[in-house]
C-alpha cells in the first residue's frame, strides 16, 4: 500500500512539475497525458479512486484521533498504538498529498488550456491587428493618391478656368472688332448709296445740259 502511494506520489510530483515548468516537448507529453485521462472513462475511474482515498484518508484520521483519544484517558500511548498511530499519520499524509496533486495537476492543466486558448485568441487578435494595419496604410496610401490626384484635378481646373476667361475676353475683343466692322460696313453702305444718288443727280444735270447745248445749236 504505502510503496503503491509513495509511486503514484512521486509520478503526481513528476507531472506537477512538468505541467509547471516547460522542459522541451515533456510538458505537451504531460498535458496530452492528462488529456487523456479526462477523456471516456476517465474521469469517473478518477472520481472513484478519488473517493476511495478520500474514505481511507477519513478512516486514518479517525483511527489517528482514536488512538489519541486513548492516550490522553490512559496518561501513556502503548507501542503498539504508537505503530499504529504512525503507520496512520504516514498513510493519511500520502493520502492528502496524493489528492492534493491530483488537484493541482487538475487546476494547472485547466489554467494551460486557457493560457494555450487565450495565447492563440491572441495571436489570432494580432494577426487581425497587423491585417487591420496593412488596409489601414493601404488606405492612406489610396487617400494619399486620391488627395494628389484631386489637387491635380483642382489645378487643371484653375487652368480650364482661365483658359475660359482668356477664350471669353478673346470672343468679346472679337464680337467688338465684328461690331465695329458692320458699322464700318454699314457706313461705307451709306455712303455708297449717297454717292450713287449723287451720281445719278449729276448724270440728270448732263443730260439736261447736253439738251439744252443741241437746243441752242
Amino acid at each position: 500500500m504505502f510503496q503503491l502511494l509513495f509511486l503514484v506520489l512521486f509520478a503526481e510530483a513528476a507531472v506537477a512539475l512538468l505541467l509547471m515548468v516547460k522542459v522541451g516537448p515533456l510538458r505537451e507529453l504531460a498535458m496530452r497525458g492528462v488529456e487523456q485521462a479526462k477523456m471516456g472513462k476517465g474521469p469517473a475511474t478518477v472520481k472513484t479512486i478519488a473517493c476511495t482515498l478520500s474514505v481511507i484518508l477519513l478512516s486514518s484520521v479517525t483511527t489517528i484521533l482514536k488512538i489519541q483519544n486513548r492516550g490522553h484517558k490512559l496518561g501513556t500511548v502503548s507501542p503498539m498504538d504508537q505503530v499504529l498511530w504512525r503507520t496512520h499519520l504516514l498513510e493519511a499524509s500520502l493520502i492528502g498529498y496524493t489528492l492534493f496533486l491530483a488537484f493541482v495537476i487538475d487546476r494547472l492543466h485547466h489554467y494551460l488550456q486557457k493560457l494555450i486558448t487565450l495565447r492563440k485568441a491572441a495571436s489570432t487578435s494580432r494577426e487581425e491587428v497587423e491585417k487591420l494595419q496593412m488596409e489601414n496604410r493601404s488606405l492612406r496610401e489610396k487617400e494619399d493618391k486620391s488627395s494628389r490626384e484631386i489637387k491635380k484635378l483642382h489645378q487643371d481646373i484653375a487652368k480650364l478656368r482661365e483658359d475660359m476667361k482668356k477664350l471669353k475676353s478673346e470672343s468679346e475683343d472679337h464680337e467688338r472688332k465684328a461690331s465695329e466692322a458692320e458699322a464700318h460696313v454699314n457706313a461705307l453702305q451709306k455712303q455708297s448709296e449717297e454717292l450713287l444718288l449723287e451720281y445719278d443727280r449729276l448724270l440728270e444735270d448732263n443730260q439736261i445740259l447736253q439738251s439744252q447745248l443741241h437746243y441752242k445749236a
